[in-house]
């Protein structure tokens, strides 16, 4: 076990590790917006043809298509047939993930 006088920097070190881990997932976090996506909603919900923004936003959010695939509330939408359409209409690949 380690002293008290060696566990203080010890803590110090696994705080100042676990901050720095924190602050990078979110700013991972802050570049996925699927907020960004509502202008696809037409498109995602009945199968609209996506307007040019909608095109835009999925170009923008694409590295973000997995981790939108997998959010229990994004998911459900994402994954529609209506979604892979409008994804394909904008001339971008359905991600396999």
């Amino acid at each position: 076990m380690m002293n008290n006088k060696h566990q203080h920097p010890a803590l110090f070190i696994i705080f100042m590790a676990t901050l720095v881990l924190l602050s990078s997932v979110q700013v991972t976090m802050a570049a996925c917006n699927a907020q960004s996506l509502l202008v696809c909603a037409g498109a995602f919900l009945n199968g609209s043809p996506p307007p040019p923004a909608c095109c835009s936003g999925l170009r923008a959010q694409k590295a973000c298509f997995c981790q939108f695939k997998k959010d229990p509330s994004l998911g459900k939408y994402v994954n529609s047939p209506y979604a892979r359409n409008a994804i394909a209409a904008c001339g971008l690949p359905y991600p396999a993930c």
